[in-house]
């Protein structure tokens, strides 16, 4: 499987918790000429690395639903004349419930967008100020209730937990809220203070670590009753439809990455290189219009490829077969360390061995940083 990651990397604001790639809207932004960017370089990217046939396109951000009806058929038409997209593409476009209406929503729904991940986080208005989220909870209930309304079956409900101010129980009635309004699928995953972010400037007061373990404990319950199943960290699926895209990446798939900032991955020939596009947006705009180069290229070390390809692997609940692995790293067997460090994790109780399955164990999941680092 393939995919196309789409960065639009513009927001009304920068969240403090947030450290993607993301710049505050300043001043109107030229919709066109940023598309037009985006599928030269998508040229580029195909130039170097061949035709591929792709499952999925992810439309990220940034804020992608600032970007208007007319714009999103623009780049997707761009795409489709570009590429084979296998017929059914999952085709995600992530949405703030601050920039969601119904006529803006039905038109992403003519351009070709067939699922939308909208950025909830809490339907709580205290937790979503500590955050520094500018929508209400008023707006989030309404943003899913027009992507309903407008034909969206498949969208998923971003949610998080352990906020800042949080009480207990605070998790748990977002998370109850969220299934009242039957998602395909939701993204549930702790807050983390990240670097170079203003949280990590100025850290916020978190709740107390084993209240927000109680708390991802009865949240897990919860879904599991409701019908949602865990295939990944922070991910759960009802009636078994996931997020293709992402599972992509956690199966250690390939991808294109256009877009200012994005990253890629491609298998080409015996090696996995790694792309990374120039992060501010109007030197990556005007790199492609100048020069036609807007960022680089890596070659993973061979001796790196088993931390990367753990890295996404031990995220999935299901884990993931040994030949997959030797497929996919350009192995012809495993190696003695490779061996040992699952040995070591299956001691310590992190991982389970079933012939030529390895998953990691309840306690693995809980404790994923602990696990991954074995293998870096």
């Amino acid at each position: 499987m393939s995919s196309i990651y789409v960065h639009l990397p513009w927001c009304q604001n920068k969240c403090p918790y947030c450290d993607f790639n993301s710049h505050e809207v300043n001043e109107k932004v030229s919709e066109k000429r940023y598309i037009n960017c985006l599928l030269s370089d998508l040229d580029q990217d195909l130039e170097k690395f061949g035709s591929l046939r792709f499952e999925s396109i992810f439309i990220g951000g940034g804020t992608p639903s600032l970007f208007s009806g007319k714009s999103i058929s623009y780049l997707l038409d761009g795409i489709r004349d570009r590429v084979e997209l296998k017929e059914g593409s999952e085709i995600t476009l992530e949405a703030n419930p601050g920039s969601a209406d119904a006529e803006r929503f039905e038109d992403y729904i003519k351009a070709g967008v067939n699922r939308i991940s909208i950025g909830v986080q809490s339907f709580n208005n205290q937790l979503l100020e500590a955050i520094g989220r500018k929508h209400s909870a008023e707006d989030a209930e309404n943003a899913i209730r027009v992507a309903k309304s407008v034909g969206f079956l498949n969208f998923n409900i971003d949610l998080m937990f352990g906020l800042p101010g949080a009480q207990r129980g605070d998790a748990i009635s977002d998370l109850e809220h969220s299934i009242k309004f039957d998602p395909m699928h939701i993204s549930w995953y702790q807050l983390t203070i990240e670097e170079k972010t203003a949280f990590a400037r100025r850290p916020p007061s978190l709740p107390p670590h084993n209240d927000i373990c109680d708390e991802f404990e009865i949240g897990q319950n919860i879904l599991q009753r409701n019908g949602f199943s865990q295939y990944e960290v922070s991910a759960y699926a009802r009636n078994s439809i996931k997020s293709l895209h992402n599972l992509n990446y956690w199966e250690f798939g390939d991808y294109l990455g256009i877009g200012a900032g994005a990253h890629g991955k491609i298998s080409s020939g015996s090696k996995v290189v790694r792309t990374e596009k120039l992060s501010k947006p109007e030197s990556y705009m005007r790199a492609i219009e100048f020069n036609g180069k807007c960022g680089v290229e890596l070659e993973i070390d061979p001796s790196l490829m088993a931390g990367e390809y753990m890295l996404n692997a031990l995220r999935l609940k299901d884990g993931f077969s040994l030949n997959d692995y030797l497929v996919k790293t350009y192995n012809s067997s495993l190696d003695k360390q490779f061996e040992q460090n699952i040995e070591l994790a299956c001691d310590k109780g992190l991982l389970s061995r079933e012939g030529d399955w390895v998953k990691p164990t309840r306690l693995g999941s809980r404790f994923l940083n602990d696990l991954q680092v074995i293998f870096i």
